[in-house]
């Protein structure tokens, strides 16, 4: 009996042990709970910017205000005179045409065609924009030009340029001029910019569609005979475009069609 009793007092001592005791002890590199609250995390801390604007103190803040103005502008409008006083507009029009005569929808995309455009004006325009960085932009940005002297001197390539490809067809000179309401001009100087830069405009529309109509007659012709041929044959409800187009491309692959039309868009320039 006391036996048992001795065996039912360990029993119970076993059973009251702490928790702690009976609990295996934490591994290592584990966190311990806490009911501590943390800090709030610092506010961040945001630069203070000021533009101030006050009145001009002399009339030289006054013009540099004015050509920082006149700068923005001419940036904003870098696209415009891109594609409307260079070789741009001649070439993407012309190149257009082209994809439409050989009957592509997709091929090659509108980007790959303004691609090709850029680069070809760059080629072209490089004496002129070697022109302008030489008499202008080196000048200017060395302090030996004001911006009005840097911005005749940037004109002037320009406005040759533009001239030159309408030397032998000054009609659209001629409309401007009395539009306006001036006098006839007998030279480049006499024509202003404003007047010179719409008719060289309408110059180029003119001559890429009188390109473009020359490139479509021989495709025109294909479509013709292939369409003819299947009327013929019965097979009105097949697409001549499907039978034209590969004559078409093997046509224009066989005589070097990018190599005759990247030539002659060159020298149209010159």
């Amino acid at each position: 009996m006391g036996r048992f009793l001795l065996a039912l007092v360990v029993l119970f001592g076993a059973l009251i042990l702490p928790l702690e005791a009976q609990t295996p002890g934490f591994p290592d590199m584990a966190a311990r709970g806490t009911m501590e609250v943390p800090d709030p995390p610092s506010d961040p801390v945001i630069p203070f910017i000021d533009l101030t604007i006050r009145n001009p103190e002399s009339g030289r803040e006054v013009a540099f205000s004015v050509q920082l103005l006149l700068l923005l502008t001419v940036l904003s409008l870098a696209p415009s005179i891109i594609i409307l006083m260079t070789s741009f507009l001649r070439i993407s029009i012309v190149l257009d045409f082209v994809k439409r005569a050989l009957s592509l929808q997709q091929v090659p995309p509108n980007q790959v065609i303004l691609g090709i455009s850029l680069f070809l004006t760059i080629f072209i325009m490089w004496p002129t924009f070697t022109r302008i960085y030489d008499n202008a932009i080196q000048p200017l940005s060395s302090g030996e030009l004001s911006v009005e002297d840097a911005y005749r001197e940037a004109e002037a390539p320009l406005r040759v340029f533009m001239y030159s490809q309408m030397r032998g067809r000054p009609e659209n000179i001629r409309l401007f001029m009395a539009m306006r309401g001036l006098e006839r001009p007998n030279t480049l100087a006499d024509v202003p910019t404003y007047v010179l830069i719409p008719a060289f405009i309408l110059n180029e529309l003119t001559v890429a569609f009188k390109i473009g109509i020359m490139l479509f007659i021989p495709f025109i012709v294909i479509d013709m005979v292939v369409a003819s041929a299947l009327m013929s044959m019965g097979m009105i409800m097949l697409p001549p475009v499907m039978i034209s187009m590969p004559f078409k491309l093997i046509l224009f692959i066989l005589v070097d069609g990018w190599g005759l039309l990247t030539e002659q868009m060159v020298r149209s320039f010159y």
